[in-house]
């Protein structure tokens, strides 16, 4: 069989039928954005003290209720009183919130301070620990059943537990409520992805999977302070986020299944069928028979699963590289992502700062990917070294200067392995991959940046990049149908540059 660009190549690059896709592909990536950091106003914590029953104190023995250091006097009347003397107790009254920025946080709901201050961060964790999960599963899944069943499956999961996290009693049921949500955000974002460079070809391919993502999300990412800042109730907050995915459900009708993958399941007819009507929509004529001996690309030995992703040492060698670099570069941008505080007092322009730096450094490493070898694209990722191995800095401006530089570069890196990853793997273990290797990265932001020293992070950055030399290159190459094509490209790395095409079955 040709390969599946020379057979779809009657369709060109950029027509009606790619820009539907292109653009409904990446709305469907704008929730993912907002989801992702929300808890970040959800869970913050606003000002607290003690709730102190009305009784008639002075300022001064109010403030001193919860004193941060009781080692000290004040004159109450004409009485010297030493602080350190008096009995101390916890807040038996509960607490009193500020509503200076936040009407409401789970914070507040469930009070999480004191004692229970540990439950706040690990809301979190819990959260990317549901990524996590779906990272292994939901690629096993889609490339089992499909792209497109699994991402609105995600998207309809992910917008039920939204709303059912409304209404939720306790902290404990919120947290399992919160995990579901991260099972149904990396679903719904890896088959999106999936789908997108599986439908789309040539440089538009490039083009959706560094850019037209990326900025989704980051679009996604931006508007969540502007929601936050009119919808200061997490409830509200909560209720916005889901109400845009009902926008979704008749995309069921409009955006199709992949022909890859439905050529690689035998289901040609279906595959025809889809790129008959791409053909009408952009008015050029396709062939009578599209994909005639589509047979060779059944899988005779099964359906893939995790496994074949260490089937051979050359594969094994490709999966350990791609999930250590997955791993360095998550660490970094969700650690960065999720500690913007520091970077301004206040929180809603932290976020935005945080979340606008991202759409030039997407837009940099688009160029890099349609003019560069991916293993030069990479070399920007230096720059993050930079913010890693400096000391913390006392000049704000040059901390947050620092602070944008490593969030541009670590972004940038981010967004490069999934392109890389998308054209190292055949169809048929695409998914699978893209899932299975970022497992570790989901690791990666579910222990937080501030959890590991500056110093262990940028060694690792600068393992992670010598790591990527030693990658087959891919640019200017077809996606892989099969896995021998996959194996042999490591192989021949040194031996032989030139692209090779072998029709054998996928694994």
């Amino acid at each position: 069989m040709k390969d599946y660009d020379d057979k779809t190549a009657f369709l060109g690059q950029c027509g009606r039928f790619q820009l539907i896709n292109f653009l409904l592909l990446c709305a469907s990536i704008v929730p993912n954005g907002i989801v992702v950091f929300s808890i970040v106003f959800v869970a913050d914590v606003p000002s607290h003290h003690c709730l102190v029953p009305d009784v008639n104190l002075t300022q001064e023995w109010r403030n001193s209720t919860i004193p941060n250091k009781v080692s000290f006097f004040f004159l109450c009347g004409q009485v010297d009183v030493n602080l350190t003397d008096l009995e101390q107790e916890g807040c038996v009254d509960g607490w009193s919130y500020s509503k200076d920025i936040y009407q409401s946080t789970i914070v507040t709901e469930f009070d999480l301070v004191c004692n229970e201050q540990w439950k706040q961060p690990f809301t979190s964790t819990v959260f990317f620990l549901g990524v996590l999960c779906g990272s292994f599963f939901s690629g096993q899944i889609s490339d089992r059943f499909g792209r497109k069943p699994v991402l609105f499956s995600a998207i309809a999961i992910q917008s039920v537990i939204i709303v059912a996290q409304i209404f939720s009693p306790s902290w404990t049921i919120f947290c399992i409520l919160f995990f579901i949500t991260g099972i149904g955000r990396i679903s719904s974002y890896v088959s999106a992805f999936v789908l997108g460079t599986e439908i789309l070809s040539g440089k538009v391919r490039v083009l959706f999977s560094s850019l037209g993502v990326c900025v989704s999300f980051a679009i996604g990412y931006m508007l969540l302070p502007l929601f936050a800042y009119f919808l200061r109730d997490w409830k509200s907050l909560l209720f916005s986020i889901f109400l845009p995915t009902l926008l979704y459900v008749p995309l069921w009708w409009v955006i199709p299944e992949s022909p890859r993958w439905l050529v690689t399941q035998g289901r040609v007819a279906e595959a025809e069928a889809i790129m008959r009507k791409a053909a009408r929509l952009n008015k050029v004529e396709a062939p009578l028979v599209i994909f005639e001996d589509y047979t060779t690309l059944v899988n005779p030995k099964g359906r893939p699963n995790v496994f074949d992703l260490l089937r051979t040492g050359n594969i094994r060698k490709i999966t350990v590289i791609i999930c250590l670099v997955w791993f360095t570069f998550s660490t970094g941008y969700y650690g960065l992502s999720l500690n913007t505080s520091r970077l301004h007092a206040d929180p809603y322009i932290s976020s935005f700062m945080s979340a606008a730096i991202e759409i030039p450094a997407y837009v940099f490493i688009w160029l890099a990917l349609r003019c560069l070898r991916r293993k030069l694209s990479f070399i920007s990722s230096f720059c993050s070294l930079t913010h890693y191995f400096l000391p913390q800095l006392g000049l704000s401006y040059l901390a947050v200067a620092l602070e944008m530089l490593g969030k541009f570069a670590v972004t940038a890196g981010a967004s490069a392995i999934y392109v890389v990853t998308a054209e190292l793997y055949p169809t048929v273990l695409r998914n699978t991959a893209t899932g299975t290797c970022s497992i570790l990265s989901r690791i990666g932001g579910s222990i937080y940046f501030n959890y590991l020293p500056y110093i262990i992070l940028g060694t690792l950055a600068v393992g992670s990049i010598i790591a990527l030399f030693f990658l087959p290159e891919t640019f200017g190459k077809p996606l892989p149908q099969v896995a021998k094509i996959m194996h042999n490209s490591f192989r021949r790395r040194k031996e032989n540059p030139a692209p090779v095409v072998i029709h054998e079955s996928p694994l």
